[in-house]
């Protein structure tokens, strides 16, 4: 009952205008304590209320919330009809679509979300996930051939979120193996890929992306790394309807691509926008370091690190590249 008196709240906000808190109880059936006590909740979801004497409470910017049916009426005029699922609160957008597995769930079915509670990145990270900021998205994959197909599936879906951002504001962003997408030289966007099944048989992959929009103030602060979000680099006002139903055309495209002729087709594209390609960088596992020339990738998705003149493939798992000092 709280989770549903919140997101009506959010949605009586949306516009920008005030609301009374009394009017907001009458339509709710609770009391005005009640309200005051999920508006202050509201902040710990990344939103700033203001409360004016008189007049009632107030978001600090209008909030351009999601809409399954402009998703898919979008989705519909790109030429793909997915089923999506868009939640207002949410523990994890993958945590959401793992649970549903194996037979809740269908091949290329999605799941997007205004808000994530235990939002999460590789190695364990919190993503920070402000209500109503940026996308959070994942999506379910099946891969008949077992998990050794797998192989690349985050640096196909890096490949899908640039097609997605170019196409729509004409920018072009730069990948950063195994999992992130650039912008500027700083952070855009994150890729989570789970997997489930064994390994010589047919698997289960949910593919997540974690894309910064427009950073609120209050959030910035809970971010530990360099960062950048899209209205920064952009006049266009972006809507993230549009921007959610094209990512998920382009990675459906991407990951068709994928599944008939393998990441060998795509190497150049990746190539032309590797952040690091040729660049002397640092990779970190555990507590281990290697320093080097960054190569590239290979068809399977693996980087290519020369080290004293000797070229080694890193085939992912618990592993960060850096720039070296």
């Amino acid at each position: 009952m709280t989770k549903i008196i919140k997101q009506q709240i959010i949605h009586q906000l949306a516009s920008g205008d005030h609301v009374s808190g009394e009017s907001l109880g009458k339509q709710l059936g609770v009391s005005r304590a009640a309200i005051y006590k999920q508006i202050k909740s509201l902040e710990q979801l990344g939103l700033d209320v203001f409360r004016i004497h008189g007049k009632g409470y107030k978001l600090a910017q209008p909030l351009d919330l999601l809409d399954r049916d402009k998703i898919c009426q979008h989705l519909a005029n790109l030429g793909y009809d997915n089923t999506i699922e868009v939640h207002s609160l949410i523990d994890s957008t993958n945590s959401y679509l793992m649970r549903r597995l194996p037979n809740n769930i269908k091949h290329g079915q999605v799941c997007i979300a205004e808000h994530q509670n235990a939002g999460r990145g590789r190695r364990g990270r919190k993503w920070v996930s402000p209500f109503g900021s940026h996308i959070y998205m994942s999506m379910h994959w099946y891969i008949e051939q077992g998990m050794a197909a797998a192989m690349g599936l985050s640096l196909v879906t890096a490949l899908a979120v640039s097609d997605a951002i170019k196409s729509l504001y004409k920018l072009d962003v730069q990948l950063k193996w195994p999992n992130d997408i650039y912008l500027g030289g700083v952070k855009l966007a994150g890729i989570l890929i789970e997997l489930e099944g064994q390994a010589l048989e047919p698997c289960h992959s949910i593919i997540g992306i974690g894309l910064n929009l427009s950073m609120p103030e209050k959030s910035a602060k809970d971010v530990t790394q360099p960062w950048t979000d899209l209205q920064q680099h952009t006049s266009i006002e972006i809507d993230r309807n549009q921007l959610s139903a094209t990512l998920v055309a382009c990675l459906e495209h991407r990951l068709m691509q994928h599944q008939s002729k393998g990441l060998a087709v795509m190497m150049d594209e990746w190539h032309q926008q590797d952040f690091f390609l040729n660049k002397k960088v640092r990779l970190l596992t555990g507590e281990r370091q290697a320093q080097g020339i960054c190569r590239g990738i290979n068809s399977q998705g693996a980087l290519l690190l020369e080290i004293d003149g000797q070229i080694k493939t890193i085939y992912g798992g618990e592993v960060s590249l850096r720039a070296a000092p």
